[in-house]
């Protein structure tokens, strides 16, 4: 049973905390290693650390940071296989799927790698007579990012290349439930050449994160995870002065019109709600088959659906297992309740036939038709592979129950109609929207976000809204004068 510790100044570090947590193998149930949970003493090495690293890494040129970060992009592209690996071995979900969330991640890498164009500031000459003022962005120095289990190495790169390439230095703590990806990716950033304790890790629960919520060094902190501990994390670190961008949980709709092709919506609900066992902020959750295509759409829902091969992700199967057991027991609690309100269980995946151990912890695809919005199963993000199908009328009904929602993370359209398809994303209050996609996650050089209970926080993450939520903007105004001075002068400085 080995230890996995925390990484600080350029090594490993053990702490002085002697608290642990177990980490499992989802499709065995086998305890796998044990995951030091940092004290805040531990978490104050830490940041330490970042903040000694800071003077000289801002001071870095441009050009140094970019031959890192791109030595770092080399490598990681080189070696995506190993880092999907242990992805899979520690969340479950399958290697094509954890090997397409490395690939997501090393998007934002390589958009980091142009940071030089996106640091560009401003230049006035002669803004009033022989005064020039200039603009220039700056790093914000030590910054925290707080990432969730669901995407352990894709989460982290959205933030962390775009705040190391902008001259900050980094404190993250990564899930405790699989821990590893971000030990091997620090190990990768020194092999890549980046100096001691830019990037460092630390491993914990609530007691690393309220160190970082609260230590003064820290300037910025970027969380994912669910709207209840979002909201937590933005309050408390807004309160100890910092900037804070929190994505909270989601509830995604996919709105099915009239005139949309079947086939293709049937697809992308089963892809979308299904990968990754559900597990995704950016999952369909809920399909709205909107007039008399309910009957037909959840058909071939179903049909596609119990196609899908639930097990261990090592065997080529199509769905793994949940994260926990927990989890798993939680998520088919759900289902039962559903059913109990009175939606009618097309398909269930409580009692599936894995192929994989016996004690892992699996629940297969599970479809709930006739869902009311009233129901838990439609009001609660459950983050399972469980899809609610509600049948509304017509599309005033349907977005109408989109805006009405708390959360607005992302949604999906699917419709051979231009006109409603564009007055679909003009009037649904959501921050991320689809049209005939049924997980608009942005490239890389656009923002992610959502809206309302989803984000707290002005800023999105990656695209230039990352950029400059880890910068600052400074104006400065010049003027540099003959020998000869111009004399006193107590008025008010006037342009002329």
């Amino acid at each position: 049973m080995h230890t996995i510790a925390h990484w600080v100044d350029g090594k490993s570090f053990g702490g002085t905390s002697e608290a642990s947590a177990p980490v499992t193998n989802p499709a065995t149930g086998v305890v796998t290693g044990q995951v030091a949970l940092a004290n805040a003493a531990d978490v104050r090495v830490a940041v330490e650390a970042a903040a000694a690293a800071f003077p000289a890494w801002r001071d870095t040129s441009l050009t140094r940071r970019v031959q890192v970060l791109f030595r770092f992009r080399e490598l990681l592209n080189e070696r995506k296989e190993e880092l999907a690996a242990i992805i899979t071995a520690e969340h479950g979900k399958v290697l094509s799927d954890a090997l397409g969330e490395v690939t997501r991640g090393l998007e934002v890498v390589e958009f980091a790698c142009g940071i030089p164009h996106l640091l560009k500031g401003g230049f006035t000459e002669n803004a009033s007579t022989k005064v020039d003022i200039f603009s220039i962005r700056q790093p914000l120095g030590p910054v925290a990012i707080i990432s969730p289990f669901n995407f352990p190495a894709m989460v982290p790169m959205w933030f962390f290349p775009l705040a190391i390439a902008s001259g900050n230095t980094v404190v993250i703590k990564p899930s405790e439930k699989d821990p590893s990806a971000t030990l091997w990716v620090a190990r990768l950033w020194a092999e890549a050449g980046l100096p001691a304790g830019v990037f460092n890790v630390v491993q914990g629960d609530k007691v690393a994160v309220d160190e970082l919520l609260d230590n003064p060094s820290i300037k910025a902190v970027s969380f994912v995870g669910s709207t209840p501990i979002a909201r937590y994390v933005y309050q408390r670190g807004t309160a100890a002065g910092k900037r804070v961008q929190a994505l909270g949980g989601a509830k995604n709709h996919m709105v099915v019109l009239p005139d949309a092709d079947l086939d293709l919506a049937a697809d992308a609900a089963v892809n979308a709600g299904f990968g990754s066992a559900g597990e995704r902020c950016m999952a369909v959750s809920v399909v709205v088959a909107v007039g008399e295509v309910a009957d037909a759409l959840v058909e071939r829902i179903a049909q596609r659906a119990g196609t899908i091969r639930t097990g261990d992700g090592t065997r080529g199967t199509d769905m793994g297992p949940l994260v926990t057991r927990e989890h798993r027991d939680r998520v088919a609690s759900y289902v039962a309740a559903g059913e109990t309100q009175g939606a009618r269980v097309v398909l269930d995946g409580r009692d599936v036939r894995a192929d994989g151990e016996s004690d892992g912890f699996w629940l297969g695809p599970t479809i709930l038709d006739h869902v009311r919005p009233e129901m838990s199963v439609y009001t609660d993000e459950i983050f399972g592979p469980v899809l609610s199908v509600v049948r509304l009328d017509g599309y005033d009904e349907a977005l109408a129950l989109i805006n009405a929602n708390p959360y607005g993370n992302g949604t999906a359209i699917f419709t051979n109609d231009g006109g409603a398809a564009r007055r679909f994303h003009n009037e649904v209050e959501v921050g991320m929207v689809g049209i005939n996609v049924p997980i608009p996650v942005p490239m890389a050089y656009y923002s992610f976000g959502g809206w309302k209970a989803s984000l707290f926080g002005d800023s999105h993450a990656h695209g230039v809204d990352g950029v400059q939520f880890f910068t600052r903007t400074k104006a400065v105004t010049s003027r540099w004068l003959d020998p000869s001075h111009g004399g006193l002068n107590l008025g008010f400085p006037q342009n002329n």
